[in-house]
């Protein structure tokens, strides 16, 4: 079972940035696929980034284009870089590792804390 511990959320205005960053314990980590989700209040979660082992990447419709997603093996920690951020993208973030389909699945192991995102004037 993996840990995980997200961090770098906050208050930030519209059309401002963040960078999440998501530490793990996991074993062989540059083998496993990393995924970023969210979930605001009153919705589902949403699967928000992927990132497999060899680096294929896929987004949600709404944030392609302004998140990127990003792994440092040597570290065991992914990254979430948002940019132009949205109202909308306010939600608590979490993150995962897992087999890839697994995480399309959101069939998570071990959920972390999260870290709160919010989008505000």
């Amino acid at each position: 079972q993996a840990q995980v511990e997200e961090s770098g959320g906050g208050l930030v205005q519209p059309g401002g940035s963040l960078r999440l960053s998501c530490v793990t314990s996991r074993s062989l980590f540059g083998l496993y696929s990393l995924a970023w989700y969210r979930r605001a209040p009153g919705k589902q979660r949403e699967l928000v980034a992927l990132i497999g082992s060899s680096g294929y990447t896929q987004y949600a419709d709404s944030v392609k284009g302004r998140f990127t997603i990003s792994r440092d093996n040597a570290k065991k920690t992914f990254y979430l870089q948002m940019n132009s951020l949205e109202p909308e993208d306010t939600a608590a973030y979490f993150c995962a590792s897992g087999n890839m389909n697994d995480l399309l699945d959101s069939k998570v192991e071990s959920w972390g804390r999260g870290t709160q995102v919010t989008v505000s004037s």
